[in-house]
C-alpha cells in the first residue's frame, strides 16, 4: 500500500449550502482546508478530487424515487417534496443540491475504493460523514449518506467485514439503518443520549435484527459528559469490539459537535479529547484492520471557526502520519483568512489547553455513576450477542 494518505478535496464541496441562517455553514469546510494548507499538510498527503457519485452508486443505499426527488428539488427548489425530507427547516432545498451532495458522496466512495484496492492505507474526507440521510429521505442536514455509500461500495467490491465507528454527538442512525440486517458491517455509535438530542434514536437496545443481530452497538452518553467520561466510554467499548470483529477496513466518523462550544448539543468534550479519539482510531486501524486500512470522515460541527477547522486539521495530520503538535501556534495567514471570511477572530493555538485522561474500564466501575451506567447498559445489550463478556 502507498505510504501517503489521500485527502479528498474539491472546492465545489462548499456548494453544499443550505443558506445564510442555517447552522451548517460551508465556511467550515473552506476554513479547514485553509488550515490544512497553512500547516503544510497538503504536502504530506495526496490531495485528490473525485467525481460525483453516479446514480448507480447512490442506489447502493438510496431508493431510486428519492434520488429523483433530490434531482427535482435541485433543479427547482420550489418543487421540493417534503415527503422526502426536502425543503424542510433542517434540509432546505437549494439549486444544485443534488450535484453538491453527490460530489461529497463521491469523495467518500473514492476514498473507500482507494483504501480497499490498496492505493493508500488511509483516506480522509472531512466534507463527508453525513450520517443521517435515510434510504428514502433527507434528515438532519444530510441529503445523501456518504458513509453508508462508502461502506456499500466496499461490500460491492468484495469486503466481508467493515467496522464503522461514529463519535459524532448525534446518533449515526442512517448508517445503522442501512446495515441493520447485515452481519458484514459492525456499526458502533457513541452519542448524546436520545432523551436530550436529535434524532432520538441510538438506545443500547438497538442491536440489529435478523442475520445482523448484534451488529449494531449504541452508547448513549449523559448530557454534560466531558473528556474523562467520553474517553472512558470509547475505550470501554470500541477496542474490544474491534479486536473481536477484526474488520478488513475501519471507517470512522468524526463529527466535531461533541465540543463544549458547539451550539446544537450538550456534551462538554475538548478539542484535545477529540484529537485523542482520532489518534485512537488510527491506532486501532493499524492494530485490527487489514493493513491498517482506515477511511476517516467529518460530520457535524457548528462552532465553525473555533472548533471545526482545528479538529479536522488534526484528523488530516494524524492520517498523514504528520500529527500537528497541539501547542502549535496557528499561522497568522489563516487567522487573517478567518477574519476576511467571517469577521471573527480565529483561535491562536491547536489546543484547548487540556490534557485528557480517563480511568480504564478494567479498573472497575461505579454503579451509581451515570456514565458508567451508560457503558454497562451498552455492554449488557450488545456484547453477549457477539459472544463477549459484559
Amino acid at each position: 500500500m502507498s505510504g501517503r494518505a489521500q485527502l479528498m478535496w474539491d472546492d465545489a464541496v462548499t456548494g453544499y449550502d443550505f443558506g445564510e441562517s442555517h447552522p451548517m455553514d460551508p465556511v467550515r469546510l473552506a476554513l479547514t482546508m485553509g488550515l490544512v494548507r497553512a500547516f503544510g499538510l497538503d504536502g504530506a498527503v495526496d490531495v485528490v478530487a473525485a467525481k460525483p457519485a453516479g446514480d448507480s452508486t447512490l442506489r447502493l443505499v438510496h431508493r431510486e424515487d428519492y434520488v429523483a426527488a433530490v434531482r427535482a428539488a435541485s433543479a427547482d427548489p420550489k418543487r421540493a417534496d417534503q415527503r422526502y425530507g426536502l425543503g424542510t427547516v433542517d434540509d432546505p432545498a437549494f439549486a444544485g443540491m443534488h450535484e453538491a451532495s453527490a460530489l461529497i458522496a463521491g469523495q467518500s466512495v473514492a476514498a473507500a475504493e482507494a483504501v480497499w484496492r490498496g492505493d493508500t492505507t488511509h483516506a480522509v474526507n472531512f466534507a463527508g460523514g453525513l450520517h443521517h440521510a435515510m434510504p428514502g429521505g433527507a434528515a438532519g442536514f444530510c441529503v445523501y449518506n456518504d458513509p453508508a455509500l462508502a461502506i456499500a461500495r466496499m461490500l460491492e467490491l468484495g469486503a466481508e467485514r467493515i467496522a464503522y465507528v461514529d463519535v459524532d454527538v448525534h446518533h449515526g442512525d442512517g448508517v445503522q439503518t442501512a446495515f441493520w440486517e447485515d452481519p458484514r458491517v459492525l456499526t458502533i455509535s457513541l452519542h448524546e443520549h436520545p432523551r436530550t438530542l436529535f434524532p432520538q434514536t441510538g438506545w443500547p437496545e438497538e442491536t440489529g435484527s435478523g442475520a445482523g443481530e448484534g451488529s449494531a452497538v449504541n452508547l448513549a452518553l449523559p448530557a454534560g459528559t466531558g473528556d474523562a467520561g467520553w474517553l472512558r466510554a470509547f475505550h470501554a467499548v470500541v477496542p474490544e469490539l474491534l479486536a473481536d470483529f477484526r474488520p478488513q477496513v475501519l471507517v470512522s466518523q468524526h463529527g466535531a459537535d461533541t465540543h463544549f462550544e458547539d451550539p446544537l448539543a450538550h456534551l462538554a468534550v475538548s478539542l484535545d479529547a477529540q484529537r485523542a479519539v482520532m489518534a485512537a482510531c488510527h491506532d486501532l486501524a493499524h492494530e485490527y484492520a487489514e493493513g491498517g486500512r482506515w477511511v476517516a470522515l467529518g460530520g457535524g460541527g457548528y462552532a465553525v471557526v473555533d472548533v471545526v477547522p482545528r479538529s479536522w486539521t488534526h484528523l488530516v495530520g494524524i492520517a498523514a502520519h504528520a500529527p500537528v503538535d497541539p501547542e502549535s501556534v496557528i499561522p497568522s495567514s489563516w487567522r487573517d483568512e478567518v477574519y476576511a471570511r467571517t469577521r471573527q477572530l480565529g483561535p491562536a493555538r491547536m489546543t484547548d489547553g487540556r490534557t485528557p485522561s480517563w480511568k480504564p474500564w478494567e479498573e472497575g466501575y461505579d454503579p451509581a455513576d451515570r456514565l458508567d451506567q451508560a457503558v454497562l447498559a451498552t455492554r449488557r445489550a450488545a456484547f453477549p450477542l457477539r459472544g463477549l463478556l459484559t
